[in-house]
């Protein structure tokens, strides 16, 4: 199991109140709600092995490059020579530290690469994966991970972190007409204001579907695009060649990568917490009290 740990921990802040404190006042609701969250799918899902992974660059340079406005909206400071700073709600930023330091004392691997996002993380161990893989983020460009040859699939939070959808090819074809691979291609013809994707313009997701379909991927629409004699509309044909700058470089923005050099680590799902006393600290410190016992108690059943 892979966890989108950034997607999980901004969905636990929002949705868990700010009531939820320590004993000094501090707010640990994103904290508590993904210790919480986390619990319920080892009970629910009982995964081998389960993966924290984590954004070590959250608006990758290369990325940047090839796509200027990629995320360009969310950075609240340019940081020369390292990652920028991502805008956080202030209550949010100082809790995730306190996040990863639960997560490292209880056992549960988390993993990152410099230069990559988490979602890189998450492409590069599904693709390694020799079983089956649950990735559960809430972000839709994870859904190009969905295999049904190789059994991997997305638990999609909704509500918060209150329930999931299950994303497996059968629901993604439902959803929105393609499977994992299309799910990309779709991305990049719709765009995602929230990453700063402008798209192509007028092509939503609907008539992105309709396209794929007909035209099988992105290639086959851009070949459909420059052959005269094909049955794509002007108005389409005219819209897909303005953009082809953007269509040049979006597909190497939009698909995560798979090939990412990772540090080795034990990724099986601990039983007991490796640091008991660094975690009585942290429980003690940061009033974690019945959502840390309600993961330790699942992890050891």
């Amino acid at each position: 199991m892979l966890l989108d740990t950034a997607s999980l921990y901004f969905r636990a802040y929002f949705g868990v109140p700010d009531s939820v404190r320590a004993p000094d006042g501090t707010p640990v609701n994103a904290v508590r709600g993904l210790l919480d969250f986390i619990a319920r799918l080892v009970h629910d899902h009982r995964p081998d092995a389960l993966v924290a992974c984590m954004d070590a660059d959250w608006r990758p340079q290369w990325r940047v490059d090839l796509i200027p406005s990629y995320k360009a909206h969310r950075v609240a400071e340019e940081i020369e020579g390292g990652p920028d700073e991502e805008e956080t709600p202030d209550t949010l930023g100082p809790q995730v530290p306190v996040i990863e330091q639960v997560l490292d004392a209880v056992g549960i691997a988390r993993l990152g690469a410099a230069g990559y996002e988490a979602d890189d993380v998450i492409g590069t161990l599904a693709t390694r994966a020799t079983g089956p893989v649950d990735i559960v983020t809430g972000d839709r460009d994870l859904f190009q991970l969905v295999d049904d040859a190789r059994a991997v699939r997305v638990l999609y939070p909704v509500k918060g972190v209150g329930s999931l959808d299950v994303y497996d090819g059968s629901a993604l074809a439902t959803k929105y007409g393609v499977d994992g691979a299309g799910y990309a291609d779709l991305a990049v013809l719709r765009g995602d204001p929230s990453d700063g994707l402008p798209g192509v313009r007028g092509i939503g997701e609907k008539t992105a579907s309709k396209l794929l379909d007909q035209y099988g991927d992105l290639d086959g629409i851009r070949a459909a695009a420059a052959d005269p004699v094909s049955r794509i509309t002007p108005a389409q044909r005219t819209k897909l060649k303005e953009a082809a700058a953007y269509l040049d470089v979006a597909p190497a923005v939009v698909r995560v990568a798979r090939d990412v050099e990772l540090p080795d680590a034990d990724l099986a799902l601990p039983r007991t917490a490796r640091e008991q006393d660094r975690l009585a600290e942290l429980a003690e410190r940061w009033g974690l009290g019945g959502s840390l016992r309600r993961l330790l108690t699942t992890l050891a059943g």
